[in-house]
């Protein structure tokens, strides 16, 4: 069972929505960190429940999901209609450095520990148990760089991998940060590179959904990886829809991906 130095938990008196929310002090972060989780409603301590890790973009935080998207009530809503079983949504924040962290390790920080050690050990404490039943990852613009990556690369963790509108290469991040690139720059350039972390673990890789909006401004980067994943024979589905990058097109299609990652229980 994980231990922190410190953790603290809402209330569940003063709860709502099924919406809790947690802070929890990181070495990976050198300080504290924000997570929001949706607990379906009912007694499931001790229980193994399948949890979502829900990476968000630039400029939010661990209340996007919720606030900007409604998927707390979504997921509740397809729970009751036999859509999907009982599920935890874990969405933390990506660590608040500058306009977005990209989920990679850098100036001292480490992002992506953040999720795959510290986010997993808080699954674990709020569930009582030492495993889920199934984890997922998944993610919108950056967040959808950080959920491919992680996801390929900690394949032993995760279950299904899903992305909306994502950044598939570290370049794009310029497209949406004022901060200077050299910041994440890794020293295995693969790392920076979505298509590339997945040659590397191709034998390994988790089942793969991504979705672009058609006027999105990422939708030749997802038209081109879908082609690069065809043509090196990395199974995955890729589809696209009307809309752009934005977040009626995420909080409309994050259903697909919950369904997606139900299927594979």
């Amino acid at each position: 069972m994980a231990t922190f130095r410190s953790i603290e938990v809402s209330d569940a008196r003063f709860e709502s929505d099924n919406l809790r929310f947690i802070t929890v002090k990181s070495s990976n972060l050198k300080g504290r960190g924000d997570i929001v989780v949706f607990m379906p409603p009912g007694n499931f301590q001790g229980q193994q429940l399948p949890a979502v890790i829900l990476l968000h973009g630039v400029y939010g935080s661990a209340w996007a999901w919720a606030y900007k998207a409604g998927v707390h009530l979504q997921t509740m809503q397809m729970i009751n209609a036999g859509e999907l079983p009982p599920m935890m949504l874990v969405m933390p924040s990506d660590g608040l450095w500058g306009d977005g962290s990209a989920y990679l390790p850098h100036d001292g920080y480490d992002f992506e520990k953040w999720i795959t050690e510290d986010v997993v050990h808080v699954i674990e404490y709020l569930t009582e148990t030492d495993k889920v039943s199934a984890l997922f990852i998944a993610g919108l613009s950056m967040g959808g760089f950080g959920a491919l990556r992680i996801g390929t690369k900690y394949h032993q963790h995760f279950k299904g991998i899903a992305a909306h509108s994502a950044i598939t290469n570290l370049e794009e991040m310029k497209l949406f940060v004022e901060e200077e690139l050299y910041h994440y720059h890794q020293q295995d350039k693969s790392e920076e590179d979505v298509f590339e972390t997945c040659k590397k673990y191709v034998r390994e890789i988790p089942p793969i959904r991504f979705d672009c909006g058609k006027d999105d401004l990422l939708i030749d980067y997802n038209r081109r990886l879908h082609i690069q994943m065809q043509e090196y024979g990395i199974p995955h589905i890729y589809e696209e829809y009307e809309g752009g990058h934005e977040w009626d097109y995420w909080a409309k299609h994050i259903g697909r991906s919950l369904k997606f990652f139900a299927a594979l229980l």
